[in-house]
Parts: C-alpha cells; sequence; structure tokens
C-alpha cells in the first residue's frame, strides 16, 4: 500500500508520497503558517514532517521535488532541510535530501533572492558536484550555464531528463511508482528570453501499482492553460494518451482558472478544448480533484481559488461519480487536517475522521487492473 498526503497550506503547496517500501518523496514544501497568530489555521509544516521522520525511523527524504521557485512553493525550505553547500545549513536535526529534482529554470534562472537564491546554490552546487540531483530539460541555457562553470553538459546527461521520459531511480517492478515527465519542454525554453517560473515548472504523470492495479495522479504545479494545451497536443501526437490518464489531480495554481482559459467566466469557467479533454476524458471513474488551497467561498476574488473554476472542476468530476476536495476544507473548513489518500489494489481512498478520533478509509475508486 502506498499514501498520499496533501497539507493545509493555504494558497500552498506540500505532497508527500509514502510508498509501501518505506520510500518517502516531497513534492514541494512550503511553510506558510505564522507561528504567532493562534488563529492561523494552516499546519506547522516542519512539525508534522519531523514527526512523521521519527515515527517511521527515517532522517532524510528520498526525493526532494521542487516544482518552482514561488514563494507558495519552497517557503522556510532552508529552514527546515539539510542542505549541502553551506555548512550554516548542517545539523542533525535537519532532515537530509537524498536526491533534489529541480526544472532546468531553477538551475539558470538570473536575479533570485531570498528563499529562492538558496535553494537555488543548492541545486547549482549538487549540480557541479555531480551526485544527488537530477534536473528536468535541458535547454540551451542550461548547456551556456554548464560552461560558464567549466562543466560540458554530455558530462551532466545522466542527471538530466526530458519531457516524454520516465524518471530513473523509482520503477513499478520494484518500487510500485513511476513517474512519466510532461513538463517543462526544452524547445519551449529556447524559444524565451527569460524564465517563466510557471510555464517551466516541473509536472509528472505518477503511476502507482498494487496488485497489478494501477493508480495514475497528475500533478500539476502552477502550469496555465497555454502549457497543458502543449502537455496534450504533445502526448496525443506521440499516441500516448494512457499518459494524461489520472484517478487523482492535483490542480495547478490553486484552482485559477487561468488553469482551464483565458477567461474566468461569470458562472463556471470555460476550458479551452485540450484542457477540457484532459478533466472529461481522462478521468477515471470516481475520480478525485485536489485543490491545494484556500477555502472556496468568494465568488469574486481576484486571486485563486477561482469559485468559478471549481464550479468546472466539481461539475466535471461528478460526472464520473468523483469528487472535488479542497486542503484547507478539509474535513472542515473550521479544523482542517491533512488529506490523506491510501492507495492499494483498490484504487485511491480518501481517510476520513469519525468521532472519538477513529479514522476510517472510505470513498474507493474502481479498480483498474492490469499495468500499463
Amino acid at each position: 500500500m502506498h499514501c498520499l498526503t496533501f497539507f493545509p497550506l493555504g494558497n500552498a503547496d506540500c505532497c508527500r508520497i509514502d510508498l509501501g517500501n518505506g520510500k518517502k518523496i516531497l513534492f514541494d514544501y512550503a511553510n506558510m503558517r505564522c507561528s504567532d497568530d493562534e488563529n492561523d489555521k494552516r499546519i506547522d509544516l516542519p512539525s508534522e514532517l519531523r514527526r512523521d521522520l521519527e515515527e517511521t525511523g527515517k532522517k532524510s527524504f528520498d526525493v526532494v521535488a521542487i516544482t518552482h521557485l514561488d514563494k507558495d512553493h519552497i517557503c522556510g525550505l532552508s529552514e527546515f532541510f539539510q542542505l549541502d553547500h553551506d555548512k550554516s545549513f548542517q545539523d542533525d536535526d535537519r532532515p537530509q535530501i537524498d536526491e533534489l529534482w529541480v526544472p532546468a529554470a531553477i538551475i539558470t534562472e538570473d536575479g533570485c533572492e531570498n528563499e529562492a537564491a538558496i535553494v537555488q546554490a543548492e541545486a547549482r552546487f549538487r549540480l557541479k558536484q555531480g551526485t544527488g540531483i537530477r534536473v528536468f530539460s535541458r535547454p540551451n541555457r542550461l548547456k551556456d550555464w554548464l560552461e560558464a562553470e567549466g562543466l560540458k553538459l554530455e558530462d551532466r546527461l545522466d542527471l538530466i531528463t526530458d519531457a516524454g521520459q520516465t524518471i530513473p531511480g523509482l520503477e513499478l517492478e520494484t518500487d510500485g511508482l513511476e513517474f512519466f515527465v510532461h513538463s517543462p519542454f526544452a524547445i519551449r525554453q529556447n524559444d524565451c528570453d527569460l524564465e517563466d517560473r510557471n510555464i517551466d515548472s516541473l509536472i509528472v504523470q505518477a503511476t502507482f501499482t498494487v496488485e497489478g492495479v494501477n493508480t495514475k495522479v497528475l500533478l500539476g504545479a502552477d502550469a496555465g492553460y497555454e502549457v497543458i494545451a502543449d502537455m496534450v497536443k504533445v502526448t496525443r501526437d506521440h499516441a500516448r494518451e494512457e499518459r494524461l490518464e489520472w484517478d487523482i489531480f492535483k490542480l495547478c495554481h490553486h484552482c485559477s482558472y487561468t488553469a482551464l482559459g483565458p477567461d474566468k467566466g461569470e458562472e463556471e469557467t470555460e476550458p479551452i478544448d485540450e484542457v477540457k479533454w484532459l478533466f472529461e476524458t481522462q478521468s477515471q471513474s470516481r475520480a478525485l480533484i485536489v485543490s491545494t488551497s484556500w477555502p472556496i467561498e468568494n465568488k469574486d476574488s481576484l486571486q485563486p481559488p477561482h469559485y468559478q473554476a471549481a464550479a468546472y472542476y466539481r461539475r466535471s468530476v461528478n460526472k464520473k461519480n468523483g469528487e472535488f476536495r479542497v486542503t484547507m476544507e478539509h474535513p472542515k473548513p473550521t479544523a482542517p487536517e491533512p488529506l490523506v489518500i491510501k492507495i492499494d489494489a483498490s484504487g485511491a481512498t480518501v481517510k476520513k475522521e469519525i468521532p472519538l478520533g477513529i479514522s476510517i478509509i472510505t470513498e474507493t475508486s474502481a479498480p483498474r487492473a492490469g499495468l500499463q
């Protein structure tokens, strides 16, 4: 059995993957809670992650993936993890990162400040050392940066994975998990003069398998509809539609309408054709959509989450007898808790709390047999 945990962090991301073999993978880390505000309902992320590590007897994460450098994906990372590039970030209380995953834009972006600069320094150090890192895509700017550091791209190709490839080191047969990279695209990065964190962010499909039953998860980072359209077009052009099938979809950009189309709409956002296909055709029976966001209450909000986008997502997933979950509303807005999803031979199930603190597993998704 495997487990996904989405943490209630407001409009911010952190997802922990616990594999049946004990490996731990973290996608993003954003400790957004104000510790001096007793009314802040966001979780104390470092305490929660440390507690879990202690309970499982681990001192490191096998993988920490940073999808991009925005604050809502990296806040407080340098205060929590042990970082190799600077001794001031090293002590026995800090969890280690066995392998750091970053899109190439994290290496090549100019002018990084504060936490982004620290994360970039760690990624650059590991890439120069040639160990403990995986970089996604190889745009011309990555080649130029390596050459400026006295290195050759050819000498680091074993650390680079392009869109359209699976990520080495995790296998369905041995780990029960495979990652397929959808974005970033090097060709798109080469067409742009500057990095765009949302466009260049890391997007993957995770396929879990238990007893021959697959459960597929799309982790959408902060992509807009243009990036999603490109993903769909490229994937369909290569006749690999199964790589966009999903049982669980971690929404892009905290339920922003910009992941669906150019216009928010009055009552419901209208998706462009490629996005509509992704949500209405590629979703599986009893699919689950997760919005890592604040509660969705205000119809007139300028910032995500957008009511109109949520209306579309709810309608589309209802057609598959699925559901739409919001991290800051689970199990209730007044007391959010981590959204825990178990993955086993029955598919994906959401862990629920019942009175007296007894937890149960409910809402089993339809089993899907066979490796793909």
